[in-house]
């Protein structure tokens, strides 16, 4: 039997520059391939994710979007949202060329805006859901500990809790760059610090020590739930995080919100991930994650 053959593009996201951001492989028409295929496939890429564009199921989406990391699928994920918008357009996969259009993802349709020429656009920004947090983790000196720190590297006053737009992370912060830079994740000892909780991504970040800066430092770990050691760009978790810096006056907002987050800059894949949103009552409302894209390979798949 021969071998079939699938069109892949790998894309940097959240770049202007080829070898920076972070790489996503999109498959462009995954019809014919199994779950189990599509699998093997993200793990031979071996990058933070690869998606596979199909037909949709609901008439207000362009296309479904599964996405998959080399252990498992998720139902959301923000670099292959940002990437796979950008792909789709720029290859003519969205009837009329619309500058706003949505993707149907495991949580529902993801609205996502491009700017710029709809057909080679320029930036592409995705919407998130209203963000939700979970309690405050009271064990501070175990987390800390978990990464390689202690509970004076912890931002004081500013709680260690999870969160979530969609996907949820436990947002750690941290005193200052130097430090979150320092951050070594020690998964077992993390494990036993979350408990009976769900096994989640680990957001370490530091804002800039001028809240009018509207900057932050991160980094994010996740060995443990998606076989990625660490996320040189995590736009799921970003939404969130903007709402924890306004929630938490680690940034000054007022009115109109925008904050970048550096990420992967220690791993040399340094991601600028732009968050915007309406500051109302002290929450970050109207969320949208977005960033430039760089094509970098064209390429074939031969599945047996």
């Amino acid at each position: 039997m021969s071998a079939r053959e699938y069109r892949f593009i790998q894309v940097d996201v959240f770049t202007d520059r080829v070898f920076g951001g972070n790489p996503l492989a999109v498959v462009l028409d995954g019809g014919g391939l199994a779950e189990g295929e599509m699998q093997a496939i993200a793990m031979e890429m071996n990058l933070s994710e690869t998606t596979f564009i199909l037909p949709p199921t609901r008439l207000d989406c362009a296309a479904r979007v599964r996405i998959f990391t080399p252990r498992r699928e998720l139902q959301f994920a923000g670099h292959p949202t940002v990437g796979t918008a950008w792909v789709m357009a720029v290859h003519g996969l969205v009837a009329g060329s619309p500058s706003v259009f949505k993707l149907e993802e495991g949580i529902g349709p993801v609205p996502v805006t491009l700017e710029g020429d709809p057909k080679q656009p320029s930036f592409i920004w995705m919407r998130h859901g209203p963000p939700e947090f979970g309690p405050e983790m009271a064990n501070r000196a175990e987390i800390a500990v978990a990464l390689g720190l202690t509970e004076a590297d912890l931002t004081p006053g500013a709680p260690i809790q999870t969160g979530s737009t969609g996907s949820r992370f436990m947002f750690v912060p941290l005193r200052d760059r130097a430090t979150v830079d320092r951050a070594l994740l020690d998964v077992p000892k993390m494990i036993e610090a979350l408990g009976d909780q769900p096994l989640v991504g680990i957001f370490v970040f530091a804002p800039d020590p001028d809240p009018t800066a509207g900057r932050v430092h991160s980094r994010m770990f996740a060995p443990h739930t998606s076989g990625i050691p660490e996320d040189p760009a995590t736009g799921s978790a970003t939404g969130p995080l903007g709402a924890y810096l306004v929630k938490q006056k680690l940034v000054k907002a007022s009115g109109p919100v925008s904050i970048v987050s550096d990420q992967g800059v220690k791993m040399g894949r340094h991601s600028r991930l732009h968050i915007r949103g309406v500051e109302r009552g002290g929450a970050l409302t109207e969320i949208e994650v977005g960033g430039g894209v760089v094509p970098v390979i064209d390429g074939r798949l031969r599945v047996p």
